[in-house]
């Protein structure tokens, strides 16, 4: 064991190590010491969006989500939590539901996107946006796009006889049940709490389309 001199060398030693790390970081940086930040690494994209072919120079770190708002300013798809986790900017991509803040633009090279302005028009809605104005679907709007994007896409995934979570009976064709409709939309957030309202409207629309 090590006597108290040495104990106190050993400690004075550390302090002093310590002060000199402090006083070095305090030191100011100038501006010639300071890199550069990367010039961005740009790239030509070529897609379909809303049934038009458009050509596209942006940033490879660009999401899906920022190219269609700002290049393309197709704002209707909206950007809430940027996470992946309130599904408000969901888009269609060869007709299956993505989160778009989640995936890079330049990964959509030829795909066919369809954002709420490619469903429907006001003189011409989609069956889909009429019965969520028919039964108030929505109260601030914010995440409306993105749940009538994935409205869409449920019954599609329904209709197509693809099972989810709950579905009972993995080799029979899944129904539009509240309870299929629920999980299958659970991935978009509705702040305003008009789960019940958005239900119906899936509940018409599938009636219709049956």
């Amino acid at each position: 064991m090590s006597d108290s001199g040495e104990f106190e060398m050993s400690r004075r030693g550390l302090l002093g190590a310590g002060a000199a790390s402090v006083a070095a970081t305090a030191v100011p940086v100038s501006a010639a010491q300071v890199g550069k930040p990367a010039a961005p690494s740009l790239a030509k994209l070529a897609f379909e969006v809303n049934g038009k072919k458009r050509t596209l120079q942006v940033d490879t770190r660009t999401t899906l989500l920022d190219a269609l708002r700002e290049n393309l300013q197709l704002t209707g798809t909206k950007k809430g939590c940027d996470h992946g986790q309130c599904g408000a900017c969901t888009v269609l991509v060869d007709g299956v539901r993505i989160n778009s803040c989640l995936s890079l633009a330049v990964m959509h090279e030829g795909d066919k996107i369809t954002t709420i302005e490619g469903l429907g028009q006001p003189d011409n809605l989609h069956p889909m946006q009429a019965a969520f104005i028919k039964h108030d679907g929505y109260q601030c709007g914010y995440c409306t796009p993105g749940q009538i994007c994935s409205a869409v896409a449920v019954l599609g995934e329904i209709k197509a006889g693809i099972p989810s979570h709950v579905t009972a009976d993995l080799n029979g064709r899944p129904t539009a049940s509240n309870d299929e409709m629920r999980e299958r939309m659970s991935g978009n957030i509705c702040r305003c709490g008009a789960y019940s309202n958005i239900l119906e409207a899936m509940t018409d629309v599938a009636e219709k389309v049956a």
